[in-house]
């Protein structure tokens, strides 16, 4: 088969397929043990036991365990930045120049907690990664700026339009609030299910997507009032 941008196209080689097999493994099993232990937990060598090859081939790849870590994060995070760019672009062509604040954070929040409610084991161990990501800034400041900036300053823009009057610096502390919650649901530590005596789940993302996008529009709107008076 021949592209006319690129030229005959090269079928996948056995080996190539083979290596290509051997890769998700090693990230998948890499992401599981991160997610549990952190970055500081985990070795090299468990990573290649984990996954049944030598030591030395993940050495061939990666040039250290922090490396092995960005790959992770990298592989899932363009997943969920094109679904949320593409739902944040859909819904302020949706809103015809009305955007509200709710409507944003929708569209911010909801493509996320569908992928980590109802992806798999994968995703929720991405998310668990995400929320210790956010909360480390020795390593995990870098990560969220280089996979997440664009994101939350297209939020911002369309949190702009919806709320005009409001101060810029409240729109970004309230961005802030916002990612604090949703870290904390996507850490999925079971405090609240302990607090609540079993009435909430940290698993219960049905429950999480129903509330959140409207209890912090609430918190934005009494801020941006609150300093208007």
């Amino acid at each position: 088969m021949t592209d006319p941008a690129t030229g005959p196209k090269r079928r996948p080689t056995k080996k190539a397929d083979q290596r290509a097999a051997t890769m998700e493994q090693i990230f998948d099993a890499a992401e599981a043990l991160f997610a549990q232990r952190g970055l500081y937990g985990v070795t090299l060598k468990e990573v290649a036991l984990q996954v049944g090859v030598h030591q030395s081939l993940l050495h061939y790849y990666f040039k250290d365990k922090k490396d092995l870590f960005d790959a992770v994060i990298a592989r899932r995070a363009a997943v969920t930045i094109e679904r949320r760019l593409a739902t944040l672009d859909a819904y302020e062509r949706d809103a015809a120049g009305k955007p509200t604040v709710e409507g944003a954070l929708h569209a911010y929040l909801d493509a996320d907690l569908d992928l980590y409610g109802n992806g798999d084991i994968g995703w929720r161990n991405f998310g668990m990664l995400g929320a210790q990501m956010s909360n480390t800034a020795e390593w995990g400041a870098d990560l969220m700026d280089t996979h997440f900036d664009a994101v939350v300053l297209r939020l911002i823009e369309i949190l702009k339009q919806a709320l005009p009057g409001c101060a810029e610096e409240d729109l970004f502390w309230g961005y802030h609030f916002v990612t604090g919650a949703l870290m904390l649901s996507l850490g999925r530590t079971g405090r609240i299910d302990k607090l609540s005596g079993g009435l909430c789940r940290s698993e219960d993302f049905a429950a999480i997507k129903a509330r959140m996008a409207r209890f912090m529009a609430a918190g934005f709107l009494a801020t941006c009032e609150a300093r208007g008076r």
